[in-house]
This record gives C-alpha cells, structure tokens and sequence, in this order.
C-alpha cells in the first residue's frame, strides 16, 4: 500500500523521476572517469526502483543509452591516442569495472545489455583497426601475455576469433615468406623456419587457446609459404639433417638430437616435392656411410623410421638397401681378411683393404672414373676380384674410386703422422714417395684425375688448414703452371690429422647433377602416369587428363611441363589427338 502510494504521489511524478535518474547518471558518470562515489547512496536508490517495479522503465534505458554514446566518443578517442596494447589493457579494464558495477549496486538483469555495449563499442567496432595496427607488432616481439588478452577480447565477439586467424594467418604467411624466398638467407633457412615455427606454435598453445582452427591455420600457412619457392627447401631440409646426422654435429645428447628431428620432420611435411628431399638426403647418406662420418647408427635409422612412417615403404627402400649393404659389408671384409691371412707371404703386409659392396639399384649414380692405383693397390683389388666372385658367380664388381678413403702413415721433420685423407688426395701425397718436387702436369699423369677434382684435391692439400704440400707460386687456387713439394716442416699437435673433409664437400657439379636426376625421375613419373592413364581411359580431353595428372602426381607441376610430356608421348605414338577434335586424345593400343 505504501510503496503504491509513493510511485504514484512521489517517485510517479514526471520531475521527480527525471532528477533521481539524472542524480543517478552523473554519480556513475563521475565514477567512471575516476571520481569516488558513493555505492551504497546508488545501490539504495536502485534498489528502491526495482522494488517499485520501474527500474527498466525508468532508469535502465536512459542508463544504457548514456553508456553507449561515453563508450563510442571513447572508442574513436583512444584508437587515436593509445598503441594496441594500452588500448587492450584499457578495454580490459573497463570490462571488470562494469561488472563490478553490476555487482555493487546495478540490477543483475543489465549485466548483458551493459557488459554487449562495451564488447560492442570498444571491440567490435574498432576489430579490424586493432588487428591492422597491432597484431603484427605483438607477434614479431612475442607479446605473451597482450596475445593472450587480445584472443580473450575477440572471443567475446561475433566473428572475432575468425577475423584474428585470419590476420594470424596472414602474418605467417608475410614473415614465412622472407625466410623461404631470399636466396641470401638460404644457409639460415631451415633453422629460421624450426625457429618460426616454435614461437607460432607456442602463440598458439598459450596465447590462443591451443584450438584446431589456429593449429590448422598455422599448418595451412607454412604448407602455402614453403612451396611459393619450389624444391630449394626441400634441398636445403635435407642438407640441415645431413649436417646434424654427421660426426661432430654439436647437438649435445641424443634425446636433443631426436627432438631436432622430430621438429624437422613437421617442417618436412609441408614440402609438396618430397622427391628433391629423397635425392639430396641418398646422396649426403651414401657421403656418411661410405666416408664413415655418420655420428650415430641409431640416429640413421630412427630418421629413417621417421620417413618410412611418413611417406611409406617405397620411399626408403632403396635407402634402407644402403644399410643393408654396408651391413653385409662388414661381413664380407670379416671373411676377406681371414682369406687374405693364408696368402701373407705374398702380400705387402703394411696395406688393410676394406671394400664396400654397394647394390647398385640402391645407390646414388657415381660417373665412373679411372684412376692410376699403386701396383699394391692393384694386386689387393684383383685378390678381391678372385676372392668375391668365387663366393657369389655370375656377379660383375665394378670398382668406383670417387667416395674411397684412406689412412696413410706418414714421416715429417717433427715426427710420424697419420693422415686420414680421401682416395685422391691419397694418390696425389704417394706420388712424392719417388720425387720431392712435381709440377701440375706431372701430378695428373701420374693420377689420371679428372682436372677439376684434381685442382680441388690439391687445393686441400696445399692450400687448407693442414698443407702438407707446398705450393709454387703461393695462392689459393691451382694453375696448371703451379710446382708442388712435399712439406717436411709439417706440423699439428694432433698424431692423426683428418685432412679428407672435402669429400664431403658439395661441388656446384653434384647440386646440379643432383637436381637433374630428380627433374628426369619426375619426367619419366610424369609419362608413366599419362600412360596409365590413358591405357585405362582409352579416350580423354586435354583438360580431364591435365586434372586426373594433378591428381595423381605427388610434385609441383605446371600445366606446359605436361603439355610437354604429352606431346612428347604423341611423337613416339603412345597416343594420338582425335582426328575429328584436336583437344581429344586417344591411347594407341
């Protein structure tokens, strides 16, 4: 009856109401620009308009609107004067202190109107301008904990975790780009990349919630970066492993080591050309294996487990075959030596062959090169010869000098040395056995080394770290007039001194070799597919077999290199163009 009486005859009136909501506007008004008021004045009086039952009609949507008009000026304001991060904080902080307002003395009915005005105000109506000016920013300075705020704000509008990744996306795809597309930055790359990846991936993880739609947006934009270069980081993947999987690499455990690969291994998979990867890793494995610089045998084969997991069986088969010879090497060297023991009296005892038997199938193709051996030599190889084809008839060994090493003793002014040196750095030091002195000429007849190795082994010998040749006239590059002698006055703290180093050594000659191999494997892919294709069709057009060949091929290609392969294929009648379209083709039988 009372409270009737006072909504009719006090608070009822026109005036009355105006000034209590006014009164009640300004005291919000101050505190929110930081002046202290008091709460419990506040809470009593709207309080006392909720229980009259005119708190929403009264005072809740001049309250809202009041809020909505402060908070667009502010939003405009602030955007102007303050970086994202502040802004961040600032909307932040705003956020708690209007729910602190619904707690002490606002209806707890506003709370959604109020808190959307301000997510709205603040947020979404500045969303792209945030991202544009900030985002970028935050994440090349691994901004923890202002990521984390600014994934929290845009969680609370529509569409605003979709606009950040998006952004995030986007700035993957900008930074990951300049790691993979400047060739000045290409010793660097793979580490670069491990590196990017780690810090997107623990963006992600702490700041972005650890969600499938910003985990597979950063697999989406390293997949699209990595393969805007094409085949070069997949050279370059295999080179890194190479240098890790190499004796000395300084990765300090082997729990580290099998870290590293595993992150490798993530990095790998985004490569579209995974066959340059197959081609530069067989060449650097065969480099281990047969140089004896691999660091670690299970290292080898957990990699290897690692690709067959990946890419199948058929991807490292051949690379798997590699093992296996060099396992029934040991073997065979076992038995060679017990052979050799019952024939000492004819052999000079200061030489220990060891032969690789190498499949040839599993093995990177080496030009076969005929070099002068010591009669010693000689004598060991045809004993070999004898000794092998007697077990196994019907074989052919052909021997390939290129990746071959040695261990020669030799005598210097300061004392005895072992010097561990590649086969044809070994041939060049035995030819000063006979004279002190030999000019460029007189070292390659004596050799019969290609010239271009030739130069290179020379370089090694008497122009690197340890010279035990001296050269005349002085200089780092060998001429074809240069004079060699042999360096009596050499030195080093070590007794063996590993000079072979430039066997593993990539010449431009292997990259390019190496590349070629790969672009005629995948020609050849390229016209067995058309084949099969065609065999199975009978009868296709250019633009269906163009698309049946995209999607088979498991490498980049473009649409002429096919256009070349199928004119290619009609030059040698395995298909034909219809007579009566020319964009038809049909399978010749």
């Amino acid at each position: 009856m009372g409270l009737d009486m006072f909504r009719k005859h006090v608070i009822g009136q026109q005036l009355a109401q105006t000034r209590t909501v006014d009164g009640l506007l300004m005291l919000i008004e101050m505190e929110r620009h930081g002046d202290v008021v008091d709460r419990s004045l506040l809470k009593s009086l709207l309080r006392m308009l909720s229980d009259l039952q005119i708190y929403q009609d009264v005072f809740e949507q001049r309250f809202l609107t009041a809020t909505d008009a402060l908070y667009v000026a502010e939003g405009r304001r602030l955007m102007q004067e303050l970086e994202v991060p502040e802004y961040l904080a600032h909307v932040e902080k705003r956020l708690q202190e209007e729910n602190e307002r619904v707690l002490h003395y606002l209806d707890s009915g506003t709370r959604w109107n109020l808190i959307h005005t301000v997510e709205r105000q603040l947020i979404s109506e500045h969303s792209g301008s945030i991202l544009s000016k900030g985002l970028e920013n935050l994440l090349d300075n691994t901004r923890i904990p202002e990521l984390k705020l600014m994934h929290s704000l845009f969680s609370r509008i529509k569409n605003g975790l979709q606009d950040l990744c998006l952004q995030f996306n986007a700035y993957i795809k900008k930074k990951g780009r300049t790691i993979v597309i400047d060739p000045e930055k290409d010793k660097s790359m793979v580490q670069d990349l491990l590196d990017f990846k780690d810090r997107m991936d623990n963006i992600v993880n702490i700041c972005f919630g650890k969600t499938e739609k910003f985990t597979n947006s950063v697999k989406e934009a390293f997949e699209s970066f990595i393969n805007q270069r094409p085949n070069k980081p997949a050279e370059l993947i295999a080179k890194f492993v190479d240098s890790k999987l190499r004796l000395g690499n300084k990765e300090a455990t082997e729990e580290e080591l099998e870290r590293l690969l595993d992150k490798i291994m993530v990095i790998f998979r985004f490569i579209h050309g995974k066959d340059v990867f197959e081609a530069f890793y067989k060449k650097d494995l065969a480099k281990r294996l047969l140089v004896g610089k691999s660091a670690s045998v299970d290292a080898e084969k957990s990699m290897l487990s690692k690709l067959k997991q990946e890419c199948g069986g058929a991807f490292t088969s051949k690379l798997e075959g590699m093992f296996k010879d060099m396992e029934l090497s040991r073997d065979i060297n076992v038995a060679f030596k017990q052979y050799t023991a019952y024939l000492k009296s004819n052999l000079d005892s200061s030489i220990d062959l060891t032969v690789n038997i190498l499949t040839m199938g599993y093995w990177p193709t080496y030009a076969l090169v005929e070099v002068n051996l010591p009669k010693e030599m000689v004598q060991f190889q045809e004993i070999f010869n004898k000794f092998y084809l007697g077990k196994h008839s019907g074989r052919k060994l052909q021997w390939q000098p290129t990746l071959g090493h040695c261990m020669l003793r030799a005598s210097f002014e300061h004392g005895k040395k072992e010097l561990q040196v590649s086969l044809f750095q070994g041939l060049v030091l035995l030819l000063f056995n006979e004279s002190e002195e030999l000019s460029y000429e007189e070292v390659r007849t004596g050799t019969n080394i290609e010239d271009s190795e030739l130069k290179r082994t020379i370089q090694s010998l008497a122009c690197g770290k340890a010279r035990v040749l001296h050269k005349t006239p002085k200089g780092k590059e060998v001429g074809d007039d240069d004079r060699f002698q042999f360096n009596k006055d050499f030195a080093n703290k070590l007794f063996r001194v590993k000079i072979n180093q430039i066997q593993m050594k990539e010449t431009n000659e292997e990259q390019k070799a190496t590349e070629e191999r790969v672009f005629q494997d995948r020609q050849y892919q390229i016209d067995a597919a058309i084949v099969r294709i065609m065999k199975m069709r009978k009868s296709l057009s250019h633009s269906l077999l163009v698309s049946e060949l995209f999607n088979q091929l498991k490498f980049p290609v473009t649409p002429t290199d096919l256009k070349k392969r199928i004119e290619s294929l009609i030059d040698r009648d395995y298909m034909a163009r219809d007579k009566e379209n020319s964009k038809n083709y049909n399978y010749v039988a």
